[in-house]
């Protein structure tokens, strides 16, 4: 199986909610592969008439990177059609097995064309939010490789944004919690995302820049999670809440 079909699986398993069996063991498909499978997955998005609106990183946090034996962040691709309005009801059956993970997003104020170090990043961007990102992998019981997840755009299905709100540099020590139908189901720090959530969009650039991207002024980046993510399913209500940056929440039916 080439990577154009391992593409198409994966296209079809998140059009149709209906999961597959992982690939990336079966076909030799490694890293490298891995991202050239993302590309083409989100080329057929592009296709479609979508466009991309921002990026999201995953293993931002440490112990998490340890846990699967990883030495590098991964990072995903988002689109317009995966951005669900705040507060809006959506209806929970376009996914397989849904995720919430509380995260801060950033507005990227001009174009970052290399890599970009801490004390220089401030200048990229402009704006922040919390924001709730939908992880939905498309392997059957939530359960894949890291090239796997790789080649499946890491999870990313869908986000919601809370209120723009201007930079601050100080955000590496704020409390956040989700919840679920009000019950507080996971809580923690921003301190958990690389210890300092903007060193994310640092580590974005080096990616991008390696890949030869462009992170283009008005996208948004998805930090990372800072605490566990937490299941959901239908007839629910997820809020996510950051200290300084006020809440964010969607519904399902």
């Amino acid at each position: 199986m080439n990577h154009q079909e391992i593409a198409e699986i994966l296209d079809q398993a998140a059009r149709h909610a209906r999961p597959t069996t992982q690939l990336a063991a079966a076909h030799q498909i490694d890293l490298d592969a891995a991202y050239q499978i993302q590309n083409l997955c989100v080329g057929k998005k592009l296709d479609r008439g979508e466009y991309v609106t921002g990026y999201k990183l995953g293993f931002t946090n440490r112990a998490r990177m340890e846990e699967m034996g990883v030495h590098d962040l991964i990072w995903g691709v988002l689109t317009n059609s995966m951005e669900i309005l705040n507060q809006e009801e959506v209806d929970a059956k376009r996914w397989i097995l849904p995720r919430a993970e509380v995260e801060i997003a950033f507005r990227i104020s001009k174009d970052i064309e290399e890599s970009v170090g801490l004390k220089d990043i401030t200048k990229y961007i402009d704006k922040m939010a919390p924001a709730i990102e939908i992880v939905d992998s498309r392997y059957e019981n939530f359960r894949f490789s890291l090239e796997d997840m790789v080649a499946d755009n890491c999870s990313a299905s869908a986000y919601v944004l809370g209120d723009w709100i201007d930079l601050e540099e100080n955000i590496d020590d704020l409390q956040i919690h989700l919840k679920v139908n009000r019950e507080t189901l996971a809580e923690g720090k921003t301190n958990a995302i690389l210890s300092n959530p903007l060193q994310s969009v640092v580590e974005l650039s080096r990616l991008a820049s390696k890949a030869e991207t462009v992170i283009k002024k008005g996208q948004i980046v998805l930090a990372g999670a800072a605490t566990a993510s937490v299941h959901f399913s239908a007839n629910q209500s997820i809020e996510a809440q950051i200290e300084k940056l006020g809440k964010v929440s969607f519904k399902t039916k």
